[in-house]
């Protein structure tokens, strides 16, 4: 992709109502662009890193025998009403031309849990294992903190039926290996941790995974051995690490990026949810449901990723893997076209090809944050070689074409 086209433009300044690092960077890059508080616009490159980090969710989703399909974003309130959801604080509503009101969905129980009901009657149609990626709906009384807490935002949300709490607590650690494996291939795996977090009314425990980050609104007590946390909300009844038993917790900033629950039989004893067992009687399908914020996600990654000058991106989720520079004259278009070619064509490579100063595509550059930098020049030229410096070190090299 060649600058020159880019819909969206970098910007050297975004709103002073735009306090936190992952919008300042995403909004002055051209990634994003604000509707309104907790409300974006992805812009090409926005995009692009989004769709990165959907495509590693969905592949780990699809590994534990996940089926895809999508929801609507209307739901009746009767729905909510039959689980006694109805008077959340936190719930978009609207109305039909009818009268009838609607909930712009903030979580899908009361979608999935019925549409269920229509295909699971016996225990040989169970587990079963839905997932969807779905934008959701939350009327936040703030939304000061970008992409990590919006008021619309993308959600994966993986909803597993079985036949009882057996069934489920397998599936439930399944579930925890996998989300290991996604945060470990976005780039944020070894700042992510397990945290133990209320249950509420579906059992003692729920479990988050968190990014430990300065700037982040959560606070958890870490265990120096093992790595597990305790949320704040819990330190006071869980003392100690409920893996290991060390009581030497540190306290530490950090974002939630994720959470499981064993909901056990709330929602399908809400909508009668049942199965027949071996001998013909109906018990109550038990439930488990998995959240992940892809968009909460990108927010996480400049958060955690980045310097005085802009983002630096982890490779397997930046828009591309290269941003090329080019300095001087052009009369050298088959010797750049030959490079960008060896560096994986336009898909690898975003190109700087602007009638602007050196330092203003530097400084784009490390604002947008691309793992590589390669400098094309007519003094480069002239070596056979480009200069590349990798994004997150301070050391150019000069690289031979044909080594490239």
């Amino acid at each position: 992709m060649y600058l020159s086209k880019l819909f969206a433009k970098t910007r050297k300044q975004v709103s002073k109502d735009e306090k936190s690092i992952n919008a300042q960077f995403l909004e002055r890059a051209g990634f994003i662009s604000k509707e309104m508080a907790g409300v974006y616009n992805y812009l090409p490159l926005g995009f692009m890193m989004l769709e990165k980090i959907i495509k590693i969710i969905r592949e780990e989703m699809n590994v534990i025998g996940g089926q895809e399909i999508l929801m609507p974003t209307l739901t009746s309130i009767k729905s909510y009403k039959q689980t006694k959801r109805d008077k959340l604080d936190i719930l978009f509503r609207t109305k039909l031309h009818s009268g009838s009101e609607y909930i712009l969905n903030q979580s899908h129980e009361e979608v999935i849990t019925p549409l269920v009901k229509q295909f699971v009657h016996s225990y040989k149609d169970l587990p079963v294992y839905i997932y969807q990626i779905q934008t959701k709906f939350r009327n936040e009384p703030r939304a000061r903190s970008g992409l990590l807490r919006g008021r619309e935002f993308l959600m994966k949300d993986l909803y597993s039926f079985h036949v009882d709490e057996k069934d489920l607590d397998e599936y439930y650690k399944k579930v925890q290996k996998v989300y290991k494996e996604i945060f470990d291939r976005i780039g944020i795996g070894k700042d992510t941790h397990l945290v133990y977090a209320s249950g509420g009314s579906f059992s003692k425990f729920s479990h988050e995974f968190q990014t430990l980050c300065e700037t982040g609104e959560d606070e958890i007590y870490l265990c120096n051995s093992c790595k597990i946390g305790v949320n704040k909300e819990i330190i006071n009844e869980q003392k100690v690490c409920p893996e290991c038993g060390n009581n030497k917790l540190v306290v530490k900033k950090a974002i939630e990026v994720g959470n499981i629950f064993k909901l056990k039989t709330k929602f399908s004893d809400a909508f009668e949810l049942t199965y027949k067992d071996k001998d013909g009687k109906d018990k109550p399908v038990v439930m488990g449901c998995y959240g992940i914020g892809p968009s909460r996600i990108m927010g996480t990654i400049v958060e955690v990723f980045h310097d005085k000058a802009g983002m630096i991106l982890p490779e397997s989720v930046a828009p591309y893997k290269n941003h090329i520079v080019i300095l001087g004259s052009r009369n050298q278009e088959a010797g750049i076209r030959k490079i960008i070619d060896k560096l994986g064509g336009e898909d690898n490579c975003l190109i700087d090809d602007r009638e602007i100063s050196a330092g203003q595509k530097f400084a784009d550059a490390d604002l947008m944050g691309m793992p590589y930098r390669v400098v094309i020049s007519d003094k480069t030229l002239k070596k056979n070689s480009v200069e590349i410096k990798k994004r997150s070190e301070d050391k150019t090299e000069l690289v031979k074409i044909n080594k490239l």
